[in-house]
């Protein structure tokens, strides 16, 4: 691992100088420099004092970093068929729950349609592939075709249906499916 440089990353992550992270810690911009560039090597007490300034402890500036996951390939998605209400939702990034977003393919057989879905902080955001689909927001509702997005903030009740049968991505802020 190269120390030097994973305090350098974390120190501009934070917008701090070397001056300002070695004033703060009590050392000279000079030892931190020479850190940074990997000529010196700290105590594990002065790497400690380092690291509470930056906002972390040994163990989380010791752990490896998890790699990734960036492109999800078919065999990846988890999908959930509802035979009620003639939908299937496959999670496109099976990981999204962690996430800011949750993206997902929903099929809506003719005559599907999505749960109603209570009023709650978030946003929504679908893009129709395939065929037509109703946008349910509140007493409004919307037609939305191929081609064709919609976007709407999830503060009243809302869902979708088909009369035809759809193919949307639909995005969700936090995740909510």
């Amino acid at each position: 691992m190269d120390i030097g440089n994973r305090i350098k990353e974390m120190r501009i992550a934070l917008n701090l100088t070397q001056e300002e992270l070695a004033d703060r810690v009590g050392l000279s911009k000079g030892f931190i420099s020479q850190l940074e560039h990997n000529s010196t090597s700290p105590s594990i007490s002065t790497l400690e004092d380092i690291l509470t300034c930056l906002g972390v402890s040994l163990a989380e500036f010791f752990a490896e970093k998890e790699e990734q996951q960036i492109v999800f390939k078919k065999e990846d998605h988890f999908m959930k068929e509802d035979c009620e209400l003639k939908n299937i939702i496959r999670w496109v990034v099976p990981t999204a729950q962690k996430c800011m977003m949750e993206p997902v393919c929903l099929i809506l057989e003719p005559g599907g349609s999505t749960q109603k879905d209570l009023p709650h902080e978030g946003e929504e955001f679908g893009y129709v592939i395939k065929g037509t689909a109703s946008v349910h927001h509140g007493n409004q509702t919307f037609t939305a075709g191929k081609g064709e997005a919609f976007y709407f903030t999830s503060e009243k009740t809302h869902y979708l249906s088909s009369a035809g049968g759809a193919v949307i991505l639909w995005v969700s802020a936090p995740p909510s499916f």
